[in-house]
């Protein structure tokens, strides 16, 4: 792979793995005053309890129309860190200011209504420059805007856990919302450890370095682990009861036509309407790194909603996009094409072990994933579309199968093999072994009740405890 995969603002590897390399500004420049007001006053809830722009219907359009454009200005920048901040500012504003129709719609009859569909010059144009600069979307997205690009600290000393972190910019001003995406952020601070294990892990291989490899594949293994750790402090981060107060600010264009219908017009840009996807935690780039590395991505059907999964794989900033291209051509380029048949040729039994430990964490994290959607989505409504405009209901379980099918070939492998395992070793094999059937069965059931337009979300959810697969931090709220 090559040594550098960076936009300096994001550089990916053992140091920062896919966090920033700097953490990002809080607040704009002077020259910015007004978009920064504007962004302050903006939440629903402002942090003194009172109502924000957000709280008052159209008062948002109201303020917009007041905005200088800001366009010369942003034309000259060339700091990235300013740069950012101001895709970020651009982005909260224009989904604020489109979707709030939406949201109000919502707050009266619990049903999203239609956005505004005309987004004016002076957030356009800029808007547009300043996506350019860092060749995304001009949308709002993961990674620059939502979530890795927004965390600042309570208390620079204590470091990326989710309580310890607040969101820069918001839309409902809530503690739900700040702990929903900052747990995004605290997941990532053990990205360094992944990738360098990954990166590790290829270059022991090109070595046939079997003692090198197990040992990458074990630090693969644990920080998966700490990674779901942290994902499952989601139930206690955020109340899935109160995911709506923000959600619908979080939804895209691309998939929702209920609600943008033909698309957004970048007024002073374009003269037809734009489509593009919503930000969502499948722009996350844990899993996808794990899927190309393990080998789950070979497991992928080739349906609708895989394609869905690759497109969501354009909503990255190109660094990111190049470091998967890279590490796809790695691992096809192993004796094998995969770590699984390295692993297989060479009768490592000990680091095919450790390669079902890490798709067994995958299988969490998945599995966790699809109990959040569960809760926090489909007990709060009947809207059938995720963020990101894929189907709500069949998105997740498509990667789980996939997950799930290759969990059977490796331990239809390990069962053939030679087995040289210590105690930890051998207990992850027997519980792969004998928990398998019931992560079938667990998901075979769930599409059963949720292919029945009528299903009750509650017993989709409850079916996670008949199983004994639920997340274990999870607490009634």
């Amino acid at each position: 792979m090559k040594k550098s995969y960076t936009d300096s603002f994001f550089d990916v590897g053992s140091k920062y793995g896919f966090l920033p390399n700097n953490h990002p500004l809080t607040s704009l420049p002077n020259r910015y005053n007004s978009l920064q007001r504007l962004l302050d006053n903006m939440p629903v809830k402002l942090s003194d309890g009172s109502n924000g722009y957000l709280a008052i219907p159209n008062k948002i359009e109201n303020e917009v129309e007041r905005l200088p454009n800001y366009i010369d200005l942003v034309k000259k920048e060339s700091e990235i860190l300013i740069i950012q901040a101001l895709y970020r500012a651009y982005c909260f504003l224009t989904s604020a200011y489109t979707l709030e129709l939406s949201y109000q719609e919502f707050v009266k009859t619990k049903k999203y209504g239609k956005a505004r569909q005309i987004l004016p010059k002076q957030v356009a144009q800029p808007f547009v420059c300043v996506a350019e600069k860092l060749d995304v979307y001009p949308w709002l997205d993961y990674h620059y805007a939502y979530s890795l690009g927004n965390y600042r600290f309570l208390d620079k000393s204590k470091g990326f856990h989710w309580s310890n972190l607040d969101q820069c910019v918001k839309f409902s001003g809530t503690s739900d919302e700040s702990g929903f995406i900052m747990n995004h952020v605290d997941i990532n601070q053990h990205s360094p450890k992944l990738v360098e294990s990954v990166l590790e892990s290829l270059k022991a291989v090109k070595n046939d370095d079997q003692e090198k490899l197990n040992e990458n594949l074990k630090q693969n293994f644990h920080s998966m682990v700490f990674v779901n750790e942290r994902r499952k402090d989601m139930w206690i981060a955020s109340r899935w009861k109160h995911y709506n107060d923000f959600r619908i600010f979080i939804m895209g264009i691309k998939g929702n036509n209920e609600i943008f219908d033909d698309g957004l017009v970048y007024q002073g840009v374009w003269d037809e309407p734009k489509q593009y996807r919503g930000q969502t935690g499948a722009q996350d780039n844990i899993i996808p790194m794990e899927d190309i590395f393990s080998g789950v991505i070979n497991f992928y059907p080739d349906n609708q909603l895989t394609k869905y999964l690759l497109d969501l794989r354009k909503y990255r900033p190109k660094c990111i996009q190049n470091f998967f291209v890279d590490l796809k051509q790695d691992i096809d380029s192993i004796h094998g094409g995969s770590i699984f048949n390295f692993l297989k040729s060479s009768q490592n039994s000990v680091g095919m072990c450790y390669l079902l430990a890490i798709v067994e964490e995958i299988y969490k994290f998945r599995n966790g994933h699809w109990q959040f959607v569960q809760k926090y989505i489909m007990s709060n409504t009947k809207y059938a579309k995720a963020t990101g405009g894929t189907p709500i209901i069949s998105w997740i379980p498509n990667q789980i199968k996939s997950v799930l099918n290759f969990i059977e070939v490796i331990l239809h492998e390990l069962q053939s093999m030679d087995k040289d395992f210590d105690n930890k070793q051998n207990e992850i094999f027997i519980n792969s072994l004998n928990t398998y059937k019931s992560k079938k069965k667990l998901l075979d059931k769930q599409l059963i009740v949720v292919n029945d337009a009528n299903y009750n979300p509650g017993k989709v959810f409850e079916l996670n405890r008949k199983f004994k697969l639920e997340d274990s931090n999870f607490e009634k709220k």
